[in-house]
């Protein structure tokens, strides 16, 4: 079993003009950037969501086997501490492209970031960066000072992508 990598963010210390150039550039190429809120948490679009969130997890080493759907609704979307404002979305007109799921946490104090993925065609445009930032602001927005995450440690460029953002490695004792 590998030692899973803890990070956390800090909020009160993110810088949100920093990482505008990615939204920006995003909108711009014609990627619009929404939420499950915005779109509707519908059963079509949590189907969805799966499917692109599936996709996505693939690339995670050791991943194993993805949840079925149901199981997916289960432990991951019929849990208290989904909220569709927190899931961000990337599409090119009906395709369904990148996603960022932050959960939150109230008894624990803190938010989670979930899932973070891009399809492979649209990698490297900055993409995880500009849904990062909106999920950043979904949780400050939500009240919560801190984010929290994991990763498996061959998971370099998730790891990379939000120590960028400013996460570090987590410290016991804090909220997150």
């Amino acid at each position: 079993m590998p030692e899973w990598v803890r990070l956390q963010l800090d909020i009160d210390g993110f810088d949100d003009q920093a990482f505008e150039p990615y939204l920006r550039r995003a909108r711009e190429s014609g990627i619009d950037l929404t939420t499950m809120a915005e779109l509707g948490d519908t059963p079509q679009h949590r189907r969805a969501l799966y499917e692109l969130n599936k996709t996505c997890s693939a690339d995670i080493p050791d991943r194993g086997e993805f949840y079925t759907y149901e199981e997916y609704l289960t432990q991951r979307v019929n849990v208290p501490a989904f909220d569709p404002g927190g899931v961000i979305l990337a599409l090119r007109g009906d395709d369904w492209i990148g996603m960022s799921s932050t959960s939150l946490h109230p008894d624990k104090g803190y938010a989670f970031s979930e899932m973070t993925g891009v399809l492979a065609p649209y990698r490297g445009q900055g993409l995880s960066l500009a849904m990062k930032l909106l999920a950043i602001r979904f949780v400050r927005s939500s009240g919560y000072r801190w984010i929290a995450t994991i990763h498996h440690p061959r998971n370099a460029s998730a790891i990379a992508m939000n120590r960028r953002l400013g996460f570090v490695d987590h410290v016991a004792g804090t909220a997150a």
